[in-house]
């Protein structure tokens, strides 16, 4: 087998193909059995994206299911063409993408999701193809990407404690799986326990998987949702209804007005974006500088290309309001870290990686699966939105490099929850400018935290 001949120190074998590496299953890597496995249960945060589909679209279950599971099968594009991560949803911007689509009337949704999709693809081939990627996101100062990370994350926590939202249907069990959530993920005292390995390694190997199938139990014993009724056989997503009803085939072409409308909030998407393009660099650099035996090469461009296609695509079959993003965080991690435990645990990342995908593709179209976590699908959502408010908070903070910077940003989060994007960022650039003036870009010299300066003195 060709996966047998990589060379020590080299990369994974692959046939060439422009900007892209080929890689073909069982041919250029090894089959991983445990991360198929895996995967057959972790589709059910793919599935998570049903109920968003249906609220915002009132789009049948079987469509929104044809449309996970063509994402899914755009998932695969990247260890296939080169990109070692685990890709998934633009999951900080789904509150801000929710309310801008929200925003238009319902017979206009539709139009909407797909020229923002749309627009969000082409720019990202744009900036893939001629390299210009960083250079864009340097561009704009840190007080802007800060308030457009930090307002993301106090939206996606909004969304969930708002009146009619989620936490009135479920209230019990969200604030029962997400306090266990919280406590496996982000914990320090069960971060010690994990590496003691056995049981407490393995539940933090899986993410928020635990938490839902917790979920599965919780919210009928307090009444919040049925007990799942397990049936056999083939999922039957609906692709006639998707394609008559919810793409440009059957509702026509959306208005260029569209598509200029859609441009703030199509920017802030991105920057929140090419946030998880650093992390999933991040991450593969450290990985790579363990397994000296594989070279792994992170290209964000190629990745551009890659998402961008998958963005573009999907606006035109399956219009997803989750969109198409460069990294699934949690999972990105989870098989990285067995990755760097050796060759014999993993022979390539590509491996690990596309095994993956494959096993949430095949949970997708098996009905037990699916019917085991359709009751709670509406927690799986508010359990990942709270827990990438967290995240994006923290991340949108830790971006501000000074108490003005901070200052700028919280205006700007406020701003972005209550009127939108093209309001936010007109209101971070008049902020910096009046703030900063001449020191526009480079605001971030301004000053540090007050923490920063006190370390200074004592030193």
């Amino acid at each position: 087998m060709k996966w047998r001949q990589r060379q020590f120190g080299q990369e994974t074998p692959y046939q060439p193909l422009g900007p892209f590496k080929l890689r073909v299953p069982f041919y250029h890597y090894r089959f991983e059995w445990p991360d198929y496995v895996q995967g057959l249960l972790m589709c059910a945060v793919d599935l998570a994206a049903i109920p968003l589909l249906m609220e915002l679209l009132g789009m049948p279950f079987e469509a929104a299911l044809a449309i996970v599971i063509l994402n899914g099968l755009f998932y695969l594009t990247h260890h296939l063409l080169g990109d070692p991560v685990v890709p998934g949803w633009i999951t900080p911007a789904i509150p801000l993408i929710m309310i801008y689509v929200s925003s238009f009337p319902e017979d206009e949704r539709v139009h909407a999701l797909i020229a923002f999709q749309l627009t969000l693809g082409l720019i990202s081939i744009f900036l893939g193809a001629t390299g210009l990627a960083s250079k864009v996101v340097r561009f704009v100062p840190s007080a802007i990407k800060s308030g457009v990370i930090l307002g993301a994350g106090i939206i996606a926590v909004m969304t969930i404690f708002e009146v009619g939202g989620r936490f009135e249907s479920f209230p019990w069990t969200i604030s029962i799986a997400i306090g266990i959530g919280f406590y496996l993920m982000f914990s320090k005292h069960f971060q010690r326990l994990k590496t003691r390995g056995g049981v407490y390694g393995l539940v933090g190997k899986l993410g928020i998987l635990p938490i839902i199938l917790l979920a599965v139990v919780v919210a009928p014993l307090f009444g919040e949702a049925p007990w799942p009724s397990i049936e056999w056989g083939f999922s039957k997503p609906d692709f006639i209804t998707l394609w008559n009803e919810y793409t440009l085939f059957g509702v026509g072409f959306p208005p260029l007005m569209m598509f200029l409308t859609s441009l703030p909030t199509v920017f802030a998407a991105y920057l929140v974006l090419f946030g998880d393009i650093l992390q999933a660099k991040a991450i593969i650099k450290e990985a790579d500088e363990v397994r000296e035996d594989e070279k792994v090469e992170y290209n964000p461009n190629r990745a551009h290309l890659i998402f961008g296609g998958r963005n573009s695509f999907m606006s035109i079959i399956g219009p997803d309001v989750t969109m198409a993003g460069p990294t699934w965080a949690a999972m990105q991690v989870v098989i990285t870290e067995r990755f760097k435990e050796g060759k014999k645990s993993m022979h390539s990342i590509f491996g690990g990686m596309g095994s993956f995908r494959l096993g949430t593709n095949t949970g997708l179209l098996l009905l037990p699966i699916v019917s085991l976590v359709e009751p709670i699908l509406g927690v799986a959502m508010a359990l990942t939105l709270l827990i990438q408010g967290y995240v994006s908070v923290r991340i949108g903070i830790l971006e501000a490099k000074s108490q003005r910077d901070l200052g700028i940003a919280g205006v700007i989060a406020a701003i972005l929850a209550v009127k939108g994007a093209a309001w936010a960022f007109a209101a971070g650039v008049i902020l910096c400018l009046l703030i900063y003036g001449k020191q526009f870009f480079n605001g971030e010299n301004d000053e540090t935290f007050v923490k920063d300066q006190k370390e200074k003195r004592s030193a």
